[in-house]
């Protein structure tokens, strides 16, 4: 393959690229509107709370502690392999879950969905990096962000028609098809390509990765669980996995054949472009995960029709996403960061100005603008952190902005949801009185929990559920105010330390594009 040109068949292995990672977006979406169908002991599993939480953490844990792992695999055995492993790991997986008989066999079948999630994920941008020249690799990965981004959105609208048709496990079964289409697809179009160099693995690095990410992760997760950072289930997790994480870095600073070169994050471009995608997804994940409550619990929509209200903010992402490298191109990366980021932060504020009865049309437009300005700032940060690193370790960098995504929107939705949750139980104590204890009890935990005790207490019932309404808004006010003020962190970050438009520009030095084996 001509570096310089790339493969012949590009464009079409992008195709496969963005439909293989369909399965895999579509379901992390699609589950949020199963969950109280699930939870029914009817027409679900009867599932607690506890239980409903682990069955969406097994698969995180899982999946943001073996990104990094299977891009160092991709690279070095080949990443068609891994994709292809992941690809029917996932599907299997997939029909596992569908047919779960409790609560425990679907967390389970859930963590082997996010084993093979781990593999796929990675190995989509890789594949990408490594069949693409340089100078259209920017438009490529905003082909790709654009993708993401409508998946993120028709799953919420999947999800409600299938349940609406088909009974729950229909949501895990409708991977299948797409996986079987994706392999095939796979099989026949995309060539498999890894390190040409044969360098030594680095198990030590890996485990230690593996082990800091997934004792991180489950810290961060647990803050969802309690509603606290103050436990010591919390606390020991996430300074056991910073430690092991530090360690990383030492051990891989000082190694021959390390699995990531530490020094990458000297570069500019690469250390500049993680912490923004960083930031942004700890910024505006907490915010996304929440409206899918507001939707659906304060103003009353199906799970359809508030899946149908994303579909501005996919709208942007499919307009703008594939149209960023030129803005780049045009004014440079620094300054379309910045502006992009800054107006992240300007819509992410304004929700704090959302009451329980603002309008549809303007939520339906701050939704395009956030979408917009999100689609002008996460492809040219991602190209930016694969431009830093030498095209046979495509995988690793792929690993690296994966990784940061997930735990940036994990930490995200874990802060600011302990953040509303300590504002709405402040806000619904006066409101619990006269109730018996369990049930006050029930409604104090969340909306959710006041929505269901509502229902069965009449007139009492129509009280409660407007203050608990007002009280989940209000601490949606205080979310939007903290992960606002995380975005203009980005917009600092990005003014100050992203490469200008000359830089930007610039081939790195240890972009060695004639170095890699594709067949």
């Amino acid at each position: 393959m001509d570096a310089n040109v790339g493969h012949p068949r590009r464009w079409q292995i992008l195709g496969v690229m963005v439909f293989s990672l369909l399965a895999v977006v579509l379901d992390n979406t699609i589950l949020n509107v199963a969950i109280k169908t699930i939870a029914d002991p009817v027409h679900g599993l009867g599932a607690s709370q506890s239980q409903l939480e682990w069955a969406m953490n097994s698969y995180t844990l899982v999946f943001a502690g073996l990104l990094f792992t299977f891009g160092v695999l991709g690279d070095r055995f080949g990443r068609k392999r891994m994709l292809l492993f992941g690809m029917v790991l996932f599907g299997l997986a997939s029909v596992a879950s569908a047919y779960a008989q409790d609560p425990g066999q679907l967390i389970g079948a859930r963590a082997l969905m996010g084993l093979g999630g781990a593999a796929i994920m990675p190995a989509t941008l890789a594949i990408i990096s490594n069949v693409f020249p340089i100078q259209e690799r920017g438009r490529a990965i905003g082909i790709w962000a654009a993708g993401v981004g409508i998946a993120v959105a028709i799953g919420p609208i999947t999800g409600g028609l299938l349940l609406e048709h088909f009974w729950w496990g229909s949501v895990f079964l409708v991977n299948v098809p797409i996986v079987v289409l994706a392999i095939v697809l796979n099989v026949t179009i995309v060539p498999d390509s890894k390190d040409p160099n044969h360098t030594k693995l680095d198990p030590v690095g890996v485990l230690l990765s593996i082990l800091g990410l997934v004792s991180l992760v489950y810290g961060i997760v647990r803050v969802s669980d309690l509603g606290t950072v103050a436990d010591v289930s919390v606390i020991v997790p996430s300074l056991i996995g910073l430690a092991i994480l530090g360690g990383f870095v030492w051990y891989e600073s000082r190694i021959e054949h390390p699995a990531f070169d530490v020094r990458n994050f000297r570069k500019a471009g690469f250390s500049t472009a993680i912490a923004a995608v960083g930031l942004t997804f700890f910024a505006a994940m907490g915010m996304m995960f929440f409206m899918a409550f507001y939707w659906q619990i304060v103003r009353g929509f199906t799970p359809l029709q508030s899946g149908a209200l994303v579909l501005p903010f996919a709208a942007a992402q499919l307009i703008f996403a594939p149209q960023s490298a030129k803005m780049v191109q045009k004014y440079g990366a620094k300054a379309v960061g910045t502006v992009a980021m800054l107006i992240v932060a300007l819509a992410l504020g304004a929700y704090a100005f959302v009451q329980v009865d603002t309008a549809v049309w303007v939520l339906l437009l701050l939704g395009f603008v956030q979408g917009a300005a999100m689609a002008n700032l996460l492809p040219p940060a991602t190209t930016a952190i694969m431009n830093s690193l030498p095209r046979e370790k495509a995988g690793v960098g792929s690993s690296m902005s994966n990784v940061v995504r997930q735990v940036g929107g994990t930490l995200g939705i874990a802060a600011l949801g302990a953040i509303l949750s300590a504002v709405y139980q402040n806000g619904m104590e006066d409101k619990l009185r006269g109730l018996p204890p369990q049930v006050a009890q029930i409604a104090n935990e969340s909306i959710s929990g006041a929505a269901g005790v509502a229902e069965h207490l009449g007139a009492q019932g129509t009280a409660l559920l407007r203050a608990a309404d007002e009280s989940f808004v209000n601490g949606m006010h205080w979310s939007a105010v903290i992960a606002s003020l995380i975005a203009l962190a980005g917009v600092f970050v990005m003014a100050r330390w992203m490469p200008g438009k000359i830089a930007a520009s610039t081939v790195p030095v240890r972009e060695k594009e004639t170095a890699s084996s594709v067949s």
